[in-house]
């Protein structure tokens, strides 16, 4: 039987549906590509912002008008949170929550058992989210450069805005053993550089008596792999010793995607955020103190309740002074359930669509300045993929993506490159 795994969201969801992929693989289903017809369909959904649940019931609508007869089967964030919501849409089989994502294979089996899709009754499995204390191992495979490695799961943060610890629980983490292990399979099949992901990557280990840094030095010493990134780490939680080890010779690369958020104590305050500006602040003076030529990818969201003009204001500022190579601004989505869906003064649609179109703007300046300070270096790139128009492209370990014309040979392969 044909089977497509569709993936919304982030890399964590990402790396979760290439190891339910391989396993249906293993199992002998054929996978075929996520715009194929299939016989059945795997949905792993999103649920971090309004948008993201819209996306997920379209796209199951979709898959359910081009296969009626195929078997529909969702799991991940939205499944966990809004699990009726999702059964009551036409077409769906199976809805697994946070526990089971990774017993989907069984899951699907067992319907098919049972009689296949409308001959069986329909399975939905929302778990306690306060009781789950299991974490789904996992990792992506079919890249020919880059794979990523779950590391983490949950949060127990609980910031005011934010559904994530609803969805996928308090922070828990996989064996340090086992992710060496995952990493030297996954140097076994070429791959070089892995991405670090989980819901909250630095709290790594807090409760398991390991520590985030040990993990580090352990992939470090990986043969195989050549280069780490981190997908995103707390600014909290990146302390002085971890940068001060990877800027001491590592594999880990100059390029730090660190959420802020806003740049305004009040509104970080009423967000839950376990920091102020002035330690944001300090974080990166000291991780420029010690890498050269580093990337920063910073988390905004604007529209926060409550926000004025002088608080946004406050934000540009604050981007300005520390001057981020990118910026990644989100309008704040109103989320049920959370803290921040019954504050007062509500920002009106039409203003958090301005700024974020300012912040748009600052984005595209400061990422073009970024790139002309590194004009005439010389750097090493990560070849990926061809591109349409007969070049390939790949990243620097400083996140800056260069093109040249397309050669075979030099794709997954590192390569030296002086910078336009």
């Amino acid at each position: 039987m044909r089977v497509a795994v569709h993936t919304l969201g982030c890399k964590l969801n990402y790396a979760e549906s290439s190891t339910i992929t391989r396993e249906f693989a293993l199992r002998g289903y054929e996978v075929v590509p996520s715009s194929s017809e299939a016989d059945i369909y795997v949905v792993n959904t999103c649920s971090v912002t309004e948008h993201s649940d819209k996306k997920d019931r379209n796209l199951i609508r979709r898959l359910h008008r081009r296969s009626p007869g195929a078997l529909i089967a969702v799991v991940g964030c939205y499944a966990q949170l809004r699990g009726e919501e999702i059964a009551a849409l036409e077409g769906v089989d199976i809805v697994l929550g946070a526990r089971s994502k990774g017993l989907v294979v069984d899951e699907v089996e067992r319907l098919l058992a049972a009689g296949g899709r409308g001959k069986a009754p329909q399975r939905v499995e929302i778990c306690d989210i306060d009781s789950v204390d299991n974490i789904f191992p996992a990792y992506s495979t079919g890249e020919r450069t880059r794979a990523f490695l779950k590391i983490q799961d949950g949060c127990d943060y609980k910031c005011s805005y934010c559904t994530v610890p609803y969805a996928r629980g308090g922070s828990r983490s996989l064996p340090t053993a086992l992710l060496l292990e995952q990493a030297r399979e996954i140097a076994a099949s070429g791959i070089v550089e892995i991405v670090l992901t989980g819901v909250n990557t630095g709290d790594y280990g807090r409760k398991t008596g390991e520590s985030f840094l040990s993990l580090l030095q352990g992939l470090n010493a990986v043969e195989g792999i050549d280069r780490y990134r981190i997908s995103s780490i707390e600014p909290n939680l990146l302390t002085p010793e971890i940068v001060e080890w990877i800027a001491s010779g590592t594999k880990f690369l100059p390029h730090f995607h660190i959420p802020l958020q806003s740049g305004c104590d009040r509104i970080l305050s009423r967000m839950g955020r376990r920091y102020r500006t002035e330690d944001f602040r300090r974080k990166i003076e000291l991780i420029r103190s010690h890498i050269d030529h580093v990337f920063f990818g910073i988390d905004v969201i604007v529209g926060f309740p409550g926000e004025t003009e002088e608080d946004f204001r406050a934000t540009y500022d604050f981007l300005e002074e520390i001057r981020p190579a990118f910026i990644h601004v989100f309008p704040y989505s109103r989320r049920r359930g959370t803290p921040a869906a019954g504050m007062p003064d509500q920002v009106p649609e039409h203003v958090k669509t301005s700024r974020v179109e300012i912040l748009e703007e600052m984005c595209g300046r400061l990422h073009a300045e970024f790139c002309r300070e590194n004009s005439g270096r010389t750097e090493e790139v990560l070849f990926e993929s061809k591109s349409k128009d007969g070049k390939m492209a790949g990243y620097t370990r400083n996140y800056i993506k260069v093109e040249m014309p397309y050669d075979k040979a030099l794709i997954g392969k590192v390569v030296k490159v002086t910078l336009p």
